[in-house]
């Protein structure tokens, strides 16, 4: 784990890790538009959640999308286990809402350009400037989508 990585995991909210054990309600995700953190919750082999705060970005289908480094563990989280909880939140991961329950793939190479526009529309410009300086990534990105759970996975 990268230096980076711990200290994001010392100054996350004691309220992320408390919330991320806690079952969601099902339904979409409106309640995530306009939010600038996400908290996505993954789940160990073991069961256990893992909270992680992301900036995520919705389609106009209701889809939720992060995009991270590939290697990173909870993109393999998500492909051992798609169930996911996710909730709008602050920088630190304290929750500004109830949990909803989602099922997540990694994208699939073809489908990269939707899921970034849905970043894009989110963020603009900013997302651009921030990856551009401090948030350059040091290795190759994949996309997470998000759909709530029981919602039909179109592709």
């Amino acid at each position: 784990m990268s230096a980076w990585n711990r200290f994001l995991d010392r100054i996350r909210s004691p309220e992320a890790a408390r919330a991320a054990g806690q079952a969601g309600r099902t339904g979409p995700f409106d309640e995530l538009k306009g939010s600038k953190y996400t908290l996505l919750v993954t789940f160990k082999r073991s069961g256990e959640p893992v909270p992680t705060p992301v900036w995520a970005g919705l389609d106009e289908q209701g889809r939720l999308y992060v995009r991270t480094e590939r290697d990173v563990a909870k993109v393999k989280r998500v492909r051992n286990d798609p169930r996911v909880r996710v909730a709008a939140c602050d920088a630190r991961g304290k929750p500004r809402g109830q949990l909803i329950e989602g099922r997540a793939r990694v994208v699939a190479p073809g489908e990269e350009e939707h899921a970034e526009g849905a970043l894009k529309s989110h963020y603009g410009l900013g997302r651009r400037v921030y990856e551009g300086t401090m948030g350059a990534a040091s290795g190759p990105m994949v996309y997470i989508e998000v759909s709530p759970a029981g919602q039909e996975e179109t592709a």
